[in-house]
């Protein structure tokens, strides 16, 4: 411990907090990790949440209470009210919530924001660190692969596959797309069974896979809810943070504040410590430190679903049946970036993480744009840490993304015509997608259907950007000794899930913080 108090404090115990504190600990620095929900064992996680199906815990008003932040609401694109946004709370964070997927970025991706002047970050920068926090049972020992790292990464075999996975697997090989067996190996494209961090059939979080061999670290202490109200200044220099703890609020002191609350979260208190849009701030009556576009660019992915009518055999089993287990990865016509769009399958209905239909066998096939044009605003709605603030993802707002979503969901729905997904069907796919048949040839009244209907995947990023709120070390334009490390800083949303890349976020700078 320095004579300022911590070596490191990070703020907030998810996907890139746990392994950035955890590992910073292993390296002899005192570190001070709060999070504002609850900090518990591994053995105390609500069992609901390790099954590899998250329908079970979603339906499960018990395992939702205190682990998913209560209050935070986006609207998806202009043409839609607010509606949950769910994030993890507590330790693990989302990664404690979300869907399990393992899958990273493309190679272009990091290539991407490295040449648009955030050095450090290409390829071959972060792949290391991609390696290093995996366990892949499949093919650790290729030279691009790890094992032995604290995230588990598991293919489900073929036979174990729901109805829905087999008939987008070969609807899709049948279309022209390839057969890629690991979609984590650089420039795979096409089909690819989803990686999942899971272990014999069970969830692993950053949790169990960081915190929880940490915790006897000397260098490591651990606070669960721990509110961060700010943080605290001398001069230009962060030297701590307000927390809030059983309504009282005291101050903590560190050589380094690190803010890795998220997405929504880590622009919100950057905010309310005097750092963002000064028109904002002085609205709420918060002195302006420094003016940056923290909260402006926000990302996440937009995804269409075609539902399907499924029949008995095809329907799954059990609430433990795994929601998903194939993606395909492909490049749109002229003028698509690689690797921009998606397709899912859905053996389970979701069309979001805060609806599951339950009603009858239901499941789907879902498109959704890997790589966007359109940015979404979050705002400061009170300088009171309680309030949330508010979210507008303004998907869709850019017409090239609209276009080329517009042509996604036309393919998808020649593809599920097809007599692979025929195969499983109960019923008529277009009675169940009524609203969507009745525009699908008129491109203006289709738009309008997708904005109305479009959801996210829960992938939000790019709220505090590299380039515009953090340099390439992470640093706060303009302040000394505060960085922010989270998926709040990638310059766009990646072309994948965001877990995985979170996690490489927190390995990367504990190495690189030293």
């Amino acid at each position: 411990m320095t004579g300022t108090g911590w070596d490191i404090i990070v703020v907030g115990a998810g996907s890139a907090g746990a392994a950035l504190a955890a590992r910073s600990a292993e390296r002899g620095r005192r570190v001070l990790l709060l999070e504002a929900g609850p900090d518990y064992r591994s053995a105390r996680m609500h069992e609901a949440w390790r099954s590899p199906n998250p329908v079970r815990a979603l339906l499960d008003p018990s395992a939702t209470e205190g682990l998913v932040w209560a209050g935070v609401h986006s609207s998806r694109t202009d043409k839609q009210p607010q509606g949950p946004y769910w994030r993890g709370r507590g330790v693990g964070g989302s990664s404690s919530i979300n869907g399990q997927i393992a899958i990273r970025p493309p190679m272009e991706d990091f290539d991407d924001w490295a040449a648009a002047g955030c050095a450090g970050w290409s390829w071959q920068d972060v792949l290391p660190y991609f390696a290093k926090l995996e366990d892949d049972e499949e093919f650790g020992d290729e030279p691009y692969h790890g094992k032995g790292g604290p995230t588990p990464i598991f293919r489900m075999p073929r036979e174990q596959w729901g109805g829905v996975d087999a008939a987008l697997c070969a609807g899709a090989l049948a279309a022209g797309h390839s057969w890629a067996p690991d979609v984590n190996a650089p420039q795979a494209s096409g089909v690819s069974p989803y990686p999942i961090n899971s272990r014999a059939g069970r969830r692993v979080t950053v949790n169990d896979g960081y915190l929880e061999p940490a915790r006897s670290l000397p260098g490591l202490t651990v606070r669960g809810e721990a509110l961060v109200d700010r943080v605290v200044f001398s001069g230009d220099r962060a030297v701590g943070v307000r927390v809030i703890v059983d309504g009282t609020a005291t101050t903590e002191y560190a050589d380094e504040i690190v803010l890795s609350a998220g997405v929504i979260h880590s622009p919100a208190i950057l905010m309310r410590s005097g750092v963002g849009p000064a028109a904002d701030l002085r609205r709420l009556g918060i002195t302006v430190r420094r003016e940056l576009p923290v909260g402006l660019g926000m990302q996440d992915h937009p995804m269409v679903v075609v539902e399907l009518p499924l029949t008995a055999e095809a329907a799954i089993k059990t609430a433990d049946d795994r929601h998903t287990n194939v993606c395909v990865r492909y490049t749109s016509g002229p003028g698509g970036l690689p690797h921009d769009m998606m397709y899912v399958s859905l053996n389970q209905n979701v069309l979001s993480m805060e609806a599951a239909d339950t009603r009858f066998p239901a499941g789907g096939l879902g498109v959704w744009l890997n790589q966007n044009h359109s940015r979404g605003v979050l705002t400061l709605t009170s300088a009171d840490p309680e309030a949330q603030p508010e979210v507008r993802e303004r998907m869709l707002s850019d017409a090239r993304d609209l276009e080329r979503l517009r042509e996604g969901v036309r393919a998808l729905v020649e593809l599920a015509r097809g007599p692979e997904v025929a195969s499983i069907v109960a019923g008529s796919i277009e009675v169940s997608n009524s609203r969507l048949f009745a525009v699908l040839d008129d491109d203006a009244e289709l738009d309008d259907h997708l904005l109305a209907t479009a959801v996210d995947a829960q992938h939000g990023t790019s709220t505090c950007r590299m380039g515009a709120v953090v340099d390439p070390s992470c640093r706060v334009f303009g302040v000394e000794g505060l960085r922010v490390v989270d998926a709040s800083i990638f310059p766009s949303v990646p072309r994948a899930n965001t877990n995985l890349a979170s996690i490489m976020v927190g390995e990367l700078m504990a190495d690189r913080l030293g």
